[in-house]
């Protein structure tokens, strides 16, 4: 057999879009990370009839790069979080105001086999866009955020995601360090607030692609 690995993530994506589509949420397979792009832009967001557009820190997000096919968009009004040359101040204010958008874009930490979402934020504008706000989201998820279950989920996030994660932000943490939770009490610490999302409400209001790839953290 040709690319026995990729016939087993097919396989597993299948099982996993089940799962998820039982909990109500709405699902998308892309063979890779443009095909997930293509997804977003002409089968998602046109029958979504959107007037504004933001998003939450992802990695997977931009790797599908449709983070660059939107930003700049002159039909919509875009809050692009990303702007590094905003004040603190100015980024939070709008993180507040991408909570009320159309549409909001965000990846996941991780996906459990029975079709559950779970995340960690420092901030919590992307868990709370993922569970209230944004009339529609759209996750974004490569098959290395799937899981066993929550346990492994929680697992994999503190010792695996976010260690990486402070090394891409250069954040001053003992895990940047050494590769592991330490539970710290670091200014910089990311892991503040966690969510569970058991089922999507309303039905649909979420649609995730998953992607026979693996991207992000």
């Amino acid at each position: 057999m040709k690319n026995p690995v990729n016939n087993y993530w097919n396989i597993k994506l299948e099982q996993i879009k089940e799962k998820l589509e039982k909990n109500n949420f709405e699902v998308f397979i892309a063979s890779n990370a443009k095909a997930g792009k293509d997804i977003a832009l002409n089968d998602i967001i046109p029958s979504l009839n959107i007037k504004s557009v933001s998003w939450g820190g992802s990695m997977s997000f931009v790797s599908t790069g449709l983070f660059h096919a939107l930003k700049d968009d002159n039909n919509l009004k875009v809050l692009n979080t990303f702007n590094q040359n905003l004040s603190f101040e100015e980024q939070m204010e709008l993180r507040r105001q991408s909570l009320l958008v159309d549409l909001f874009i965000t990846g996941t930490n991780a996906i459990t086999e029975d079709g559950q979402l779970v995340n960690l934020d420092m901030i919590g504008n992307r868990i709370n866009g993922i569970a209230f706000g944004p009339k529609n989201v759209i996750i974004i998820a490569g098959r290395n955020k799937i899981c066993g279950d929550i346990e492994d989920a929680m697992f994999r996030i503190k010792n695996y995601a976010a260690p990486v994660n402070t090394m891409n932000l250069d954040k001053k943490t003992p895990c940047k360090e050494t590769g592991i939770c330490h539970d710290c009490k670091s200014p910089d610490r990311i892991c503040n607030t966690w969510s569970i999302t058991e089922k999507c409400f309303p039905k649909k209001r979420v649609k995730i692609i998953l992607i026979n790839e693996e991207l992000g953290f």
